[in-house]
């Protein structure tokens, strides 16, 4: 009674601090900086807000939370740029939106999907701002009902999204999905330390691949490649698609659907470790399962946009409630969001609630006020920044290629982060080509820590508890809600299943790729049974269970595909193959040839250093890939470095050393 007797005084001391002008120019600041980061593919909001820190330091505490959040709350709103206009994610939670906002864009409508993605992520941040505002009172009791069976629960219901996103062929979904865990089990076991699928003499491996590597590599290669094969802008049409008014008229008739999702984003962002990760594929899942005609997903359905875009940046309202009240960070975001707290000698939990409640809701409206401010900018831009969308497309790739390669360097800082891209960008490219579910992949990927981690502390747990009777046992492992969240799994399975048809992340069609789907799959099968006998040849009984599980059941999948290709004609869905019947079988530029480019400018880094590889590289792209004459060649490869240079400059971030680094002093850039 005493934190409600107090809430509307702390309302308006909140509205009083935010209100005053140099909280609003830091917040500004933090939202011009959260349009930079976001815009950029594969930085994100985590390393942006990294890069914040240092500078927050001694600052007035409304301050630095203003200039944290002003750019945390607008990232999920730029990041959409990326995904809609050149089908790169620009973060985890832009994703999903890839699948129909790309597809629009290339059809001259990307005005129309960005307006809509920047509505909802406006009104999902609002939501989210509001549900905060009123949950803070009733937030512990409910996070506390989540033990460890729930949390299980709530991945595995996330792993069920795989049945809706598993495109023409289920069993692919579940072996991309499958393929996904057991990558993500790559190195050091969180349990026992057992090295799995690497060795000490691989030491970049054995703190696994990192999610920047592989969501560049599974998403942003592929579709860089096929669009620098194409030759041509990535509308294809004589309009931009000027109807960014028509977006937010799109929004309006779904409002209903954006109000779901931005419910369903704060709901996710509330469980600690799920947050951003999968809350766009969630959201996504349930537009397709309450759609009627799901025809038009993954080819350009507006519906495919809102969806998304309305729970990723709800989600953040969300995730700051476990993160103010109890200290626990809701997603990774927000893991770096309390070291700035603590900077600013700040403490959240419980007690913050009860002697800050001012400071607390000025994060609440401060994130409010951002999104507001962000989602504007977006919608007033979005009409100029779209026609980014007629340049011809050989002209960015070597851009793209360059921000790519040092985005994931940033990763660990490592020679080993651009090789990793290679491999990964390979088998990217692979799975779009035989139409294996890239966002199963992701999402197998991104959940394989937390379902290990989660399936080991309810073993151990759950045997204690039946050792003292199995009545006290089961009611750990199958309390109420464990069954609620169970249900919901088995509901959202059988409606996926039924439905995954209608959901297809191409438009290939099979036509003589038998032949190639075949090996491709024995590839894999190859790949998951070295894996399982890797992991069962592991001591350690808790760093075996999960991927031999895991692998089992993948390398049965594997098996039964293999059984139901031997018995179909060439012309089933299980051969879809881009290169030989679809959509880029006639592409004016080879696959290899192209993505050699990429890999020839990897492998100049590793020899030479990133900067004096991109001189090299600039100059050989533009003169003989793009056929630009001398003068315009030295001057885009001019503007390229440089704008790398000042870029890399304002962030205070290294470039890649090569070999000739490590024998020879070079000064800046060169070292």
């Amino acid at each position: 009674m005493d934190l409600v007797n107090t809430a509307l005084p702390a309302l308006g001391e909140a509205f009083f601090l935010l209100l005053q002008p140099q909280q609003l120019m830091y917040l500004l600041i933090g939202v011009f900086l959260g349009l930079l980061v976001g815009v950029l593919p594969g930085i994100g909001g985590i390393a942006g807000l990294s890069l914040l820190l240092p500078f927050i330091y001694g600052m007035d505490p409304v301050s630095g939370l203003a200039l944290m959040v002003g750019l945390l709350a607008v990232n999920p709103t730029s990041d959409t740029f990326s995904s809609v206009l050149l089908g790169i994610p620009g973060g985890a939670s832009s994703q999903a939106t890839v699948l129909d906002g790309f597809p629009m864009a290339r059809r001259g409508e990307a005005a129309r999907a960005l307006s809509a993605a920047f509505m909802c992520s406006l009104y999902g941040g609002l939501i989210s701002a509001l549900a905060l505002t009123g949950v803070i009172f009733v937030a512990r009791p409910l996070i506390l009902m989540f033990g460890i069976p729930e949390m299980l629960m709530l991945a595995i219901l996330g792993m069920s999204m795989v049945a809706i996103l598993a495109g023409r062929v289920p069993l692919k979904g579940v072996i991309a999905a499958g393929l996904g865990l057991l990558v993500g089990t790559i190195g050091a076991a969180g349990a026992g330390g057992s090295l799995r699928m690497t060795t000490y003499d691989m030491p970049y491996l054995v703190d696994g691949l990192q999610i920047v590597i592989v969501g560049l590599g599974i998403y942003a290669i592929p579709e860089i490649v096929s669009l620098l094969r194409e030759d041509q802008s990535i509308a294809q049409g004589n309009s931009l698609g000027t109807g960014w008014f028509r977006g937010i008229g799109d929004w309006w008739r779904n409002k209903w659907l954006s109000t779901k999702c931005a419910v369903i984003g704060v709901i996710v962002g509330i469980i600690p470790g799920l947050g951003g990760s999968v809350v766009d594929w969630i959201a996504y899942g349930y537009t397709v399962q309450s759609t009627e005609d799901k025809s038009g997903f993954g080819k350009g359905d507006i519906r495919g946009v809102i969806g998304p875009e309305s729970s990723a940046n709800a989600n953040y309202g969300g995730a700051l409630i476990p993160t103010l009240i109890f200290g626990i960070p809701g997603s990774g975001s927000m893991a770096v969001f309390l070291g700035g707290m603590a900077l600013l000698n700040l403490s959240p939990g419980p007690h913050m609630v009860r002697q800050n409640l001012d400071v607390t809701y000025t994060i609440v409206w401060s994130l409010a006020l951002a999104t507001l401010f962000g989602a504007g900018l977006c919608i007033l831009l979005a009409g100029q920044i779209a026609k980014i969308t007629k340049v011809r497309f050989t002209l960015m790739a070597p851009l793209l290629f360059m921000v790519i390669a040092f985005a994931a360097f940033q990763s660990r800082m490592s020679q080993g982060d651009l090789i990793a891209l290679i491999f990964v960008g390979f088998l990217g490219i692979l799975l779009r080509r035989f139409d294996y579910s890239r966002p199963a992949f992701l999402i197998g990927f991104v959940l394989s820590g937390q379902l290990e981690a989660f399936a080991n502390m309810v073993n151990q747990i759950a045997g204690a508890r039946f050792m003292r009777g199995f009545e006290f046992g089961m009611s750990y492992v199958a309390s109420p809600l464990v069954l609620v969240i169970l249900a919901l799994t088995v509901a959202s399975l059988y409606f996926g299943l039924r439905n995954a048809r209608h959901v297809i992340e191409t438009e290939a069609v099979a036509a003589g790729g038998k032949r190639t789907s075949v090996l491709f799959l024995l590839c894999i099968t190859g790949y998951v049974l070295v894996a399982l006998i890797d992991a069962l040849l592991i001591e350690r009984m808790g760093d075996k269970i999960f991927p031999v599980v895991v692998g089992s059941v993948t390398l049965v999948a594997c098996i039964v595909l293999l059984i139901r290709m031997r018995l179909a004609p060439e012309t089933s869905p299980m051969f879809v193959d881009l290169e030989t019947g679809g959509a880029e079988a006639n592409l004016p530029h080879g696959l290899w040839g192209t993505l050699a480019w990429f890999a020839l400018l990897l492998i100049l880094s590793v020899l030479f250093g990133f900067v004096i590889a991109l001189i090299v590289f600039f100059l050989a792209f533009f003169r003989y890939r793009a056929g630009l004459s001398p003068a315009k060649t030295a001057l885009y490869t001019i503007g390229g470095v440089c704008g790398m240079l000042a870029f890399a400059g304002i962030l205070g971030r290294d470039f890649p050393p090569g070999l000739l680094q490590a024998y020879t002093d070079l000064p800046w850039p060169l070292r």
